[in-house]
């Protein structure tokens, strides 16, 4: 380890570095050890560069350097002959070397005054503090190979851009933000950094670093399970909400399992609660919840939607990451303790927006609590509200009669095994052992809304649109049938604490 030739960096890998010098280690010495990219991830990956490749046609006659990142001896020739090209505008993925850092910079654009605007493309709506890092490594390569940068900044996404449904206006759906000043303020950093990076991989050992929020920002690690895998199983890491100073202060006195937290140790009630019932082996059960669960009107709804936020505006009136509801299915307890499981799901390649709303208002009536998990539901009504003016006042109407089961469950109701987390998929599995997301297609919305895409894509075979098809419902319809199940749970518990009294 850390012996012979020093590995070649890249802006990838310092940016890995600067996050965690062990991520960066296990990049260059180990990375057998990372996790596969989900399906998810991997989309996200597609999506950037869909929206990367869409930008481009804002530098008519730009030149693409088209060698891999396995040849980049070869895209570093090819970039040099183009630079010295004066009738190609821009460079795309142009290819540079310099203090045995390798970059591609996502856009050139050659200046009538022979420098060069330095423009990196990023997928989301804002530029993120990490962004300042992300262009001055790559400004330190330019300047340092002999290219003299007048600009350097990121071009994103205009969230405030509104699809007009005939052809995307690529000046108003990209915006382009000026970072040069923070750039070069960072280059001293960056020389240090390098510097940094660069004696900690010839060394003989791995960097000592214990696992933290750290890991998934501003970007997940690859490693995380690898460097999780000897973790308490009751780590501090699942106190809900708890912040990196608490974090720090538990570290500094050597904690990472909740149930050796001192009781002075300062925790807000939540995480006190967590902290108690992992210690006890025991759950929270406050008598309040169930004049919360029993105060329903019938028959009682419970309410999922799944949704699709392309960053590339899909359908007239929408915006870049404008969530469009696809899919909603519904769970109708009557009085009577009948059960009645009712779905929608659009699937063809057309704005679902108005069918899906029309057949929401039909099925919930004008009467009946809807419990839904989180108040995402509302807000999606909301939105579908003003789009549809024809449906507001029924839309509208239905917002007075939810019920939000998560936030009942963190405020009344805590299990050890939640593991710090109030999620469905959560718990669930504590509550009720035999519903269990693994033994589904689709496990969580992300792959859904991904999973989507692919069922309503024309070049998708019959057969497997059908099999997605039935994949989406079983999904959709296990969340809200585990809020029926959840629902019926906890009322058994709090009868059954009754007894015990």
């Amino acid at each position: 380890m850390g012996l012979g030739k020093d590995p070649m960096l890249s802006k990838s890998r310092f940016l890995a570095g600067h996050q965690c010098p062990l991520r960066l280690w296990h990049q260059c010495y180990n990375p057998q050890l990372a996790s596969k990219v989900s399906p998810v991830q991997q989309a996200m990956f597609d999506s950037g560069h869909e929206v990367g490749m869409l930008a481009r046609h804002l530098f008519p006659g730009g030149r693409l350097i088209q060698e891999d990142y396995r040849h980049h001896g070869e895209a570093v020739e090819a970039t040099r002959e183009a630079i010295s090209d004066p009738s190609i505008p821009a460079l795309f993925e142009a290819a540079f070397a310099y203090d045995d850092v390798r970059i591609r910079a996502d856009i050139l654009e050659r200046r009538d005054d022979g420098r060069w605007n330095l423009i990196e493309m990023k997928s989301s709506t804002s530029v993120k503090g990490a962004y300042v890092q992300d262009i001055a490594i790559q400004y330190y390569v330019l300047q340092g190979a002999g290219l003299e940068i007048a600009s350097a900044g990121i071009m994103h996404i205009n969230k405030g851009y509104t699809y007009d449904g005939k052809k995307l206006d690529l000046t108003d759906l990209f915006l382009f933000s000026e970072l040069t000043e923070g750039v070069i303020s960072a280059q001293e950093e960056v020389s240090r950094r390098l510097g940094d990076l660069k004696e900690m991989l010839r060394a003989q050992d791995p960097p000592q670093v214990t696992p933290s929020r750290f890991c998934t920002s501003p970007y997940s690690c690859e490693f995380w399970e690898h460097c999780t895998r000897n973790m308490p199983e009751f780590w501090v890491l699942q106190l809900n909400g708890i912040t990196k100073e608490g974090l720090d202060a538990l570290a500094a006195l050597g904690i990472q399992d909740i149930r050796d937290i001192p009781s002075s140790f300062p925790l807000d009630h939540i995480q006190d609660r967590i902290r108690s019932c992992v210690i006890k082996g025991e759950e929270y059960l406050s008598p309040d919840l169930e004049r919360e669960l029993r105060d329903v009107a019938y028959p009682v709804h419970f309410l999922d939607f799944e949704t699709v936020a392309p960053a590339i505006p899909r359908y007239p009136d929408t915006r870049p990451y404008h969530s469009i509801p696809f899919q909603w299915s519904d769970h109708i307890l009557q009085q009577d303790g009948l059960l009645e499981h009712r779905q929608y799901l659009s699937e063809e390649d057309i704005d679902p927006r108005e069918e899906f709303a029309r057949s929401l208002v039909r099925v919930l009536g004008e009467g009946g609590s809807i419990f839904s998990y989180t108040l995402y539901e509302k807000r999606v009504i909301e939105e579908l509200a003003e789009h549809i003016p024809s449906l507001s006042r029924r839309l509208r109407a239905a917002l007075g009669r939810f019920k939000d089961l998560h936030s009942l469950i963190k405020t009344s109701f805590y299990h050890p095994r939640f593991y710090g987390s109030f999620s469905l998929k959560s718990v669930l599995p504590a509550l009720v052992p035999n519903m269990k997301y693994e033994d589904l297609a689709i496990q969580e919305g992300n792959q859904a809304s991904l999973e989507y895409l692919r069922m309503i894509d024309p070049s998708t075979p019959p057969m497997e649109r059908q099999e997605i098809k039935k994949a989406l419902q079983g999904y959709c319809g296990q969340d809200t049938f585990a809020m029926v199940k959840i629902r019926e749970e906890l009322l058994r518990r709090l009868q059954g604490a009754k007894g015990i009294s």
